[in-house]
């Protein structure tokens, strides 16, 4: 470790675009390309241990060719993530629990259901893949429900509410974090696995993106898990933000009853502007250093690490 990075921590970071952006430059290595916010390298020298990949699909791809866009990225996670030596593959919570020293788990997710259209066998087909969380929409509109952007602010649609059910059935994560007001209301209502992988908090950031505190606390009855986001349009009002703001979304999630139940969901590779002096995975031991001085060992640990990997649902089959 390099001077002044302080005691390596295990990190469960919910979110990054990773696939996305080698989805659109072929060439880039995940090992340690200059071009990528998160790399092989970065996460062992920082300490970590399980990473939430996405499959987001750009909004430039034909609506005819996202699902083989999707795949295309299934493809890449197994050809150029999996493929190094110390990264495995996590379907399951015993695959997680049974990572070692050595390891470095890596989650496959969908963020948003766009390139399913309106056809349950795609996703199903996305599950039997081994993706273990699914956010409805993105920003926009599609066939399951409005997103956090969509003037209309519709809720759930039948075909989204078919989509969640499936999701409880098969026990995986259902991600609100890019829905609509409504939406989220709908879903919370149904949701038997509900995360916000990457949102922060409403009250301090009027972002539409983020929660407002009546979000958040349903969120945590429901024994959801919150990712703070380090996407600076969601952290503070004006242009810029920093670690501070990052501490003053956790405190605020804490004060609402999230202590158990609040991690990290960076977007790191889905942003291009960053948080002082928190540019990319490298820089995490910033954060972290931060965090041990201002709170408990057990509280650090919790957000970190343990909250979202202790509320990974366990599968209730092979699927």
């Amino acid at each position: 470790m390099g001077a002044g990075r302080g005691i390596t921590l295990a990190i469960f970071d919910a979110h990054c675009d990773v696939l996305m952006k080698m989805f659109i430059d072929p060439d880039i290595s995940f090992l340690d390309s200059e071009k990528l916010h998160i790399t092989k390298r970065g996460l062992l020298d920082e300490g970590g241990k399980v990473q939430c990949f996405a499959i987001y699909i750009p909004e430039k791809v034909h609506p005819d060719m996202r699902f083989q866009a999707a795949l295309a990225m299934v493809d890449i996670f197994h050809e150029k993530i999996l493929s190094e030596p110390e990264m495995k593959f996590i379907k399951t919570k015993a695959d997680m629990e049974s990572l070692k020293e050595t390891e470095i788990g890596a989650i496959l997710t969908l963020e948003g259901c766009d390139c399913i259209g309106n056809d349950l066998l795609k996703l199903k087909t996305l599950l039997h893949l081994g993706v273990s969380s699914v956010g409805l929409t993105w920003n926009h509109a599609n066939l399951l429900a409005d997103g956090a952007l969509e003037t209309r602010g519709a809720g759930l649609t039948d075909f989204g509410a078919e989509v969640v059910t499936l999701l409880n059935e098969k026990a995986v994560w259902c991600d609100v974090s890019h829905l609509s007001e409504a939406g989220f209301w709908d879903t919370i209502k149904r949701a038997d696995f509900p995360i916000a992988s990457h949102s922060n908090a409403y009250s301090l950031c009027s972002n539409p993106r983020n929660l407002k505190d009546s979000q958040i606390k349903a969120l945590l009855q429901k024994n959801g898990v919150i990712g703070v986001t380090f996407v600076p349009q969601f952290l503070s009002n004006g242009y810029s933000a920093s670690i501070k703001d990052i501490l003053m979304h956790i405190d605020h999630i804490c004060s609402l009853g999230g202590e158990r139940q609040i991690g990290l969901g960076s977007d790191f590779d889905g942003i291009d502007h960053m948080v002082e002096n928190l540019t990319a995975y490298k820089d995490y031991h910033v954060l972290v250093n931060e965090l041990n001085r201002l709170y408990s060992s057990e509280f650090v640990n919790g957000l970190l690490f343990g909250n979202f990997a202790r509320h990974f649902p366990v599968k209730k089959d092979s699927f």
